[in-house]
């Protein structure tokens, strides 16, 4: 069963959105695509805020940003920016930064806007069950292949037992992700999320089994998915 959402502690939410997501093919970052009355981000963002635990997202864009300020989500009060950095890392570091001593930190991708609050609920959990937390994760369901050095063969069939697909929200006491993505960014690691971090840092972060359909819009054929999958979710709630 899953516990109330205003039995958690507050917690501090970064939103990393500084990237300019090519691999759409657009003249703007993928995160303010349109789905419905709203923008990929602005879809993100409010999955967040509607827990009530979550007492501030920290949005970190890139200093040539011009389009997140036009957004209606800009003027919330519970919404903060800070400067972004080149890498998903130098991101989180800067909203990390920002948030001081926040107890814990929830950092989820702006490109990410069919979160479900069941699984949100779920991940906030780990707060009274947990010293290190964890991610939101699904299970590996394809075959999976190891290209060959020249990408276009295949090497090897890779075992998918134990495998699953990150997702995000990820979920950390701050200060130890403020410093484990301290120690791995000054040692040259290659920090590709969060958990990253902390695993480099000799921690095992948990598995939280998510919603598949909590899919990252990176490529076009993303958008109508991720358009479908809303609509789903929102008539779920409405039931």
């Amino acid at each position: 069963m899953l516990s109330p959402a205003g039995s958690f502690e507050d917690i501090i939410a970064i939103v990393p959105a500084a990237g300019l997501g090519s691999r759409m093919q657009m003249s703007f970052p993928k995160q303010y695509l349109a789905i419905g009355d709203k923008t990929v981000i602005e879809h993100a963002i409010a999955a967040l805020l509607a827990q009530p635990c979550i007492r501030q997202v920290i949005v970190a864009l890139s200093p040539d940003d011009c389009w997140f300020d036009r957004l209606p989500v800009s003027q919330d009060a519970r919404v903060r920016q800070v400067p972004g950095g080149r890498e998903r890392a130098d991101s989180v570091l800067a909203g990390l930064r920002l948030a001081g001593e926040a107890p814990w930190v929830l950092v989820h991708d702006a490109a990410r806007p069919c979160l479900h609050q069941d699984d949100l609920l779920r991940l906030l959990a780990l707060t009274a069950q947990s010293d290190i937390g964890g991610i939101l994760a699904a299970p590996v369901r394809d075959t999976m292949k190891r290209a060959a050095a020249d990408g276009a063969h295949i090497a090897q069939t890779i075992d998918r037992n134990n495998l699953w697909h990150a997702l995000t929200p990820q979920l950390f006491p701050g200060r130890l992700l403020l410093s484990c993505l301290e120690r791995a960014l000054d040692a040259g690691a290659v920090i590709t999320d969060e958990a990253s971090a902390l695993e480099y840092c000799g921690y095992r972060p948990l598995l939280v089994p998510g919603r598949a359909d909590n899919i990252k819009v990176t490529r076009p054929e993303d958008l109508d998915l991720a358009a479908f999958y809303l609509t789903q979710l929102h008539k779920g709630e409405k039931v």
